[in-house]
């Protein structure tokens, strides 16, 4: 389960290796310079190590937390994605991530 002050590790190649969950809000996103230090950004988590339950009856759980960094519009930050994401991110508009990514379940 993501709450406030948990750790995440960035599934992307953005500069950023980890992130801490400062708020949970909605979809859209902040800034469009490079990550540094201490800056407040917005990200999509794209894994959780709490379950996730289909309709099907299927349940997915990773093995960490993870997000992709994400800008103004949506887009990922970084040009690469690292690891399997879920498939509700494509029901949720995040198709650019999706096609970035390796592996979809």
């Amino acid at each position: 389960m993501i709450q406030p002050q948990t750790h995440l590790n960035v599934a992307d190649n953005s500069g950023a290796r980890e992130l801490m969950c400062i708020r949970i809000i909605g979809a859209k996103a902040v800034p469009n310079t490079p990550l540094e230090r201490s800056e407040v950004i917005r990200a999509v988590i794209v894994r959780t190590c709490k379950e996730l339950k289909r309709d099907n009856g299927m349940i997915i759980r990773y093995d960490d937390n993870a997000a992709v960094v994400i800008d103004q519009e949506g887009n990922p930050k970084g040009t690469r994605i690292f690891g399997a994401i879920a498939r509700e991110l494509r029901q949720l508009n995040f198709t650019k991530i999706v096609s970035l990514a390796p592996e979809v379940l």
